[in-house]
């Protein structure tokens, strides 16, 4: 029943009642007899009354029809909403579609990105292993950010370093140093764990395995005291480590019980110098003896390679030559 109050319908009918009321009181003030029935001044006191009620009767009319206008015009609004509702539902289902298209295209993006670095990161190592590499069997592995590698490894963050590959000649084996900077094994946290690692290289097809040349690693002592640090191994021609590789890599074999952690981990040490620490790995072809290995470490390594080779036969001849003169000759009988 309250819908058919608000109904156009309706309200045309109370506006035409109220039209009516109006023109019936205006005839009726218009009458002669009117006047001659009441007094001047109920009259009067009458027709005030009568005026608020018309003022009243035409503002109620001009709300009704301010309604009545209001009502057409939400009307037309809600037929155009109705219209419209439609082409946004579509307009939205294409937004989210081109959302989704836009996701997919940028997980591509995203995915080809790391894909690039990825590619890139290896780039940069290929180059910078290329900037070091070294085909006559020795390597100095120049080891900077040493106190940062220390914190990693004793977090265990990143418990062991490789060093860039070198090679025993342009068509040899393959091969790098690990060093576990805070021990392996049983010498965790007691000594640096020095291994040898044999790689895996486009020339092994033609190489001899097992690897079964001796292997020597010193850490340099950077004073004139030169107090280096050498220790040697010959690999086990047993151990799957020196066998031809399958993988990039073998697993890693040598000395576990290096260096002990607390000369190397006092301030002002030797063997550390503007954070900066150097490990030399050597393959010895030749056999050398050891006690000639401390001359062999403390050539300048800043002479060529044929040099030092040269030095290191001079000094071999001359320690025969010498032994030769020490021994005793024995008479003829």
């Amino acid at each position: 029943m309250e819908d058919h109050y608000l109904t156009e319908q309706h309200q045309r009918a109370i506006m035409k009642v109220v039209r009516q009321m109006l023109s019936q009181f205006n005839d009726r003030l218009m009458d002669n007899n009117f006047s001659s029935v009441i007094t001047a001044g109920t009259y009067n006191t009458a027709t005030a009354q009568l005026q608020e009620l018309y003022k009243m009767l035409n503002i109620l009319s001009g709300s009704i029809e301010a309604l009545n206008n209001d009502q057409e015009r939400l009307s037309n609004e809600s037929l155009q909403i109705q219209v419209t509702i439609p082409s946004l539902t579509e307009e939205l289902s294409k937004v989210k579609l081109s959302i989704q298209e836009s996701s997919s295209f940028l997980e591509g993006v995203k995915h080809n990105q790391d894909i690039l670095n990825q590619d890139l990161a290896s780039i940069e190592e290929k180059i910078n292993d290329l900037q070091y590499v070294s085909y006559d069997g020795t390597f100095i592995w120049k080891i900077t950010n040493f106190k940062e590698k220390m914190i990693d490894a004793q977090s265990e963050r990143q418990t062991s370093i490789y060093s860039p590959p070198f090679y025993s000649s342009p068509t040899g084996y393959k091969m790098r140093a690990r060093l576990y900077l805070n021990g392996d094994g049983n010498a965790r946290r007691t000594h640096m764990s020095l291994f040898f690692v044999l790689m895996r290289s486009l020339n092994d097809p033609i190489l001899k395995f097992p690897f079964n040349f001796k292997v020597t690693f010193c850490l340099y002592d950077q004073t004139p005291a030169q107090q280096h640090i050498i220790d040697s191994f010959r690999p086990d021609i047993k151990s799957s480590s020196f066998q031809r590789p399958r993988s990039a890599m073998n697993i890693a074999s040598g000395i576990p019980k290096f260096f002990p952690l607390e000369i190397i981990q006092q301030e002002g040490n030797s063997y550390v110098r503007d954070d900066t620490m150097f490990i030399k790995a050597m393959i010895d072809f030749r056999d050398i003896n050891k006690t000639l290995l401390p001359y062999v470490l403390n050539l300048n390594p800043g002479l060529p390679t044929h040099v030092q080779q040269e030095m290191i036969m001079q000094e071999v001849e001359r320690r025969s030559q010498q032994q030769s003169v020490a021994q005793p000759k024995i008479p003829p009988k």
